[in-house]
C-alpha cells in the first residue's frame, strides 16, 4: 500500500485459424519460457519479455491461474481499485480471454472449461466472500464507450448517451448508470450476457464478431468485516448484536474489453464500419500516448492528456492513480498481421514501465 508498483503484463497468442492455415499463414510468434516471446519474420527478429506468456496451447483456467487474477480478486476485496483489461488487434482474442465463447447465452452456457477470466474471477470473488465471514456487499455496472457516447448496456430501452464527470472526491465517472446488486455467480453472469448482447458488434473481413465499442463491467465490493465479540468499550450496540464490526472497505473489480485496433483496408470496411473504425482507433492512439508518458520516471513526466478521450478518462485511475492494473496483450501468431502484432507487443513492452501507488 503507498508504494510504487508497476503494471502487470501478460501475453496471450491465440492459434492460428482455419482460415489463416489454409491461406498459408506462417506462424511467425513463439514462445521462449520465462516470459519470453520471439517475433521472427522477414526484416524482422525480435524478443519480448512480459510477466507470463499463454501460448496456442494454454487452457482458460491456466491464463486465470498465471495471470495473477486471483490475486487481483483477493485484493478488490481487500479495499483496493482493481483493473483487468484485454486489448490488441481485432479478431485477437480479446473478448475470448474475458468471456469466453461468444455464442454462449442464459439458455446455452458454455461449457465450464472455455469460461473467461470474468466468470472465474466472480466464482473466485463470491467463494472468498464466504470463506472470509465478511458481510460483502457486491454491485455491478455494465458501459459501453460507441463513437465517444458512454452508454449504459443493463438499463432497460434503447441505450443512451450518459455524461462523464468529474469531481475531486471521485475522479471521472458517469452519472446517471445503472448499478444492479447481486448474490449469486448466476446472477451476475446473467447480467453480463444481457449487457453483452446489447454491446455493438460487426462483421467485416477480419472478424465477424467485431467488437465496435470499449466495454467496462465494474463490481463494487463494499465490506463490513465483523468479528464475534464486541471490541474493548464498544457494548452491545443498539440493536442488542454481539458483534463488533471493523472499519468497512470498498473496492472495485473493472474488466475493460476493448475494441481491436484494426487497419480499414485490411477490413474492407466503408460507410458506418469506417466511422466506427476511426473512433475506435483514435480512443486507442490516446490510451498509447497516455501510456507512453507514464513510462517515463515519475520526475520527467509531463502533463498526461486524459482528457483526450472518454476512454482514458475513465482508466485514469486505473492506469497513473491508485489502482492495481493488469494488462492482457493478445496477438495473433500469423505472418499477415505481422504489423499489428508487433505494434501491441511493443505497446505492453511500454506499459510493463508504468507504475502506480496503490
Amino acid at each position: 500500500e503507498g508504494r510504487e508498483t508497476r503494471l502487470r503484463v501478460v501475453l496471450r497468442v491465440r492459434p492460428l485459424t482455419c482460415t489463416e492455415t489454409r491461406r498459408g499463414d506462417q506462424q511467425i510468434v513463439h514462445s521462449l519460457g520465462d516470459g519470453a516471446v520471439h517475433v521472427s519474420a522477414a526484416r524482422h527478429d525480435a524478443t519480448f519479455g512480459f510477466s507470463a506468456v499463454f501460448d496456442a496451447g494454454a487452457s482458460q483456467e491456466a491464463v486465470f491461474e498465471g495471470s495473477g487474477m486471483r490475486q487481483l480478486v483477493e485484493l478488490a476485496i481487500d479495499g483496493f481499485s482493481c483493473t483487468v483489461f484485454a486489448f490488441g488487434q481485432t479478431g485477437s482474442g480479446k473478448t475470448y480471454t474475458l468471456m469466453g465463447p461468444l455464442a454462449q447465452s442464459e439458455t446455452q452456457p458454455a461449457s465450464p472449461a472455455l469460461l473467461g477470466l470474468m466468470q472465474r474471477s466472480f466464482t473466485c470473488l463470491l467463494e472468498q466472500s464466504r470463506s472470509r465471514g465478511s458481510d460483502l456487499a457486491l454491485s455491478a455496472s455494465y458501459l459501453e464507450i460507441y463513437n465517444e457516447q458512454v452508454r449504459d448496456l443493463l438499463s432497460p430501452g434503447p441505450p443512451c448517451a450518459l455524461p462523464l464527470r468529474w469531481s475531486k472526491t471521485r475522479g471521472f465517472y458517469v452519472e446517471n448508470q445503472l448499478s444492479v446488486e447481486f448474490e449469486s455467480l448466476d446472477t451476475i453472469v446473467s447480467l453480463l450476457l444481457q449487457g453483452s448482447q446489447r454491446r455493438r458488434t460487426s462483421a467485416h473481413a477480419l472478424n465477424r464478431h467485431s467488437s465496435r465499442s470499449h466495454a467496462l463491467l465494474t463490481i463494487q465490493v463494499r465490506s463490513r468485516a465483523v468479528s464475534a465479540h464486541p471490541a474493548p468499550g464498544q457494548g452491545w450496540g443498539a440493536q442488542g448484536s454481539a458483534r463488533g464490526a471493523c472499519p468497512s472497505k470498498q473496492g472495485t473489480l473493472c474488466f475493460v474489453d476493448l475494441a481491436g485496433s484494426e487497419r480499414v483496408k485490411e477490413t474492407g470496411s466503408s460507410g458506418e464500419l469506417s466511422v466506427e473504425a476511426n473512433s475506435i482507433n483514435r480512443s486507442l492512439l490516446a490510451l498509447g500516448h497516455c501510456i507512453s508518458l507514464l513510462a517515463k520516471p515519475r520526475g520527467k513526466r509531463t502533463h498526461i492528456p486524459y482528457r483526450d478521450s472518454k476512454l482514458t478518462r475513465l482508466l485514469a485511475r486505473s492506469l497513473g492513480g491508485s489502482g492495481i492494473t493488469l494488462m492482457v496483450a493478445c496477438i495473433s501468431p500469423s505472418s499477415r498481421c505481422l504489423s499489428e502484432t508487433l505494434s501491441t507487443l511493443h505497446y505492453a513492452s511500454r506499459a510493463r514501465r508504468v507504475t502506480t501507488r496503490p
